[in-house]
C-alpha cells in the first residue's frame, strides 16, 4: 500500500511539473544600426503557464542571448630578451560574438554543473565548436582568455537580472552595446523546476545596419580594395575643396 502511495505521489509531482510551460518574447525582434547608434537595450519578457504560487514550488528562469558565431585567434605573449612578443596562439572556432545570460538566482543553485554545461549556460561553460588542438588541456587557457577579453569589452555578460513581476510573470533588460557584431541572434528562455529543464523557447533577433550604413558596410566587405581607394579619393577631394574655399574667403 505504501509503495502504491509513493508511486502515486511521484507521478502527481511529475505531471504537475510537466504541466507548466514557458512563453517568452522580446520587445523588438530587430535592432537597426545607424550612424548615430551608441548602443541600446531590449526587454525579454514571458510567463509561466500553469505556474503554482505555493511555497513548495521552485521555478527558475534563465535567459540566454547568443550572437552570430565567429572564429577567434587568441595570442599569448611572453617576455623574451626584455621584450614582450607573441609566443603562442590558438584558434577557437564557432564562438559567439555576443553572449548574455541572466538568471533568477545564482546558476549553481538552479541546476547541476552537468545540466548547465549541456546547454552551455554560464560564462565558465561556454565552449567553442572546435579548437586548433586535440588536447583540451592545452586550449583551455586560451578559451578562458577569450572569454575574459570579451567580458571586459562588455560583449560577454552574466548576471542574476531576471525579475519576477509575479509568481508567473518575468522580465529582463538586455544591454546591446554599440560594438556588437551584426547578424542573427537567438534569444533562449529556459524554465527550470527543481534543477531540471521543463520548458524552453527560442526567438530570433536580428541586428543589422539600415539604409546608407548598410550599403556602405556591404560594399566595404565585398570590395575592400575598391572601398579603400574610394575613401582615399573622397578624402583628397574634400581636402582640396576645403582649401579652395579658404583661399576664396581670403
Amino acid at each position: 500500500m505504501r509503495g502504491s502511495i509513493l508511486v502515486f505521489c511521484i507521478l502527481f509531482v511529475a505531471s504537475h511539473a510537466c504541466a507548466q510551460d514557458l512563453v517568452s518574447g522580446v520587445s523588438q525582434d530587430e535592432v537597426e544600426i545607424t550612424s548615430s547608434y551608441a548602443g541600446t537595450s531590449i526587454t525579454v519578457f514571458g510567463a509561466i503557464e500553469g505556474a503554482d504560487n505555493t511555497p513548495s514550488t521552485q521555478n527558475d528562469v534563465v535567459v540566454v542571448i547568443r550572437g552570430p558565431t565567429t572564429d577567434m585567434t587568441v595570442r599569448r605573449k611572453a617576455r623574451i630578451a626584455g621584450l614582450w612578443i607573441n609566443r603562442d596562439q590558438m584558434k577557437l572556432y564557432g564562438m559567439p560574438g555576443y553572449y548574455f545570460v541572466a538568471s533568477s538566482r545564482a546558476l549553481e543553485k538552479i541546476a547541476s554543473a552537468q545540466t548547465l554545461a549541456r546547454y552551455q549556460i554560464g560564462l565558465s561553460r561556454l565552449m567553442p565548436l572546435a579548437m586548433a588542438t586535440h588536447v583540451a588541456k592545452k586550449g583551455e587557457p586560451f578559451r578562458i582568455a577569450a572569454i575574459d577579453e570579451r567580458a571586459r569589452d562588455g560583449l560577454y555578460q552574466q548576471s542574476e537580472a531576471v525579475e519576477f513581476l509575479s509568481y508567473s510573470l518575468f522580465r529582463v533588460h538586455v544591454p546591446i552595446p554599440a560594438t556588437v557584431p551584426r547578424g542573427e541572434y537567438t534569444v533562449e528562455a529556459y524554465l527550470f523546476h527543481d534543477g531540471t529543464v521543463t520548458s524552453a523557447q527560442s526567438t530570433p533577433l536580428y541586428i543589422d545596419q539600415q539604409g546608407l550604413e548598410r550599403r556602405l558596410y556591404r560594399f566595404a566587405h565585398s570590395s575592400p580594395f575598391t572601398y579603400g581607394i574610394s575613401t582615399v579619393l573622397m578624402a583628397m577631394s574634400l581636402g582640396w575643396l576645403s582649401s579652395l574655399l579658404i583661399r576664396q574667403q581670403r
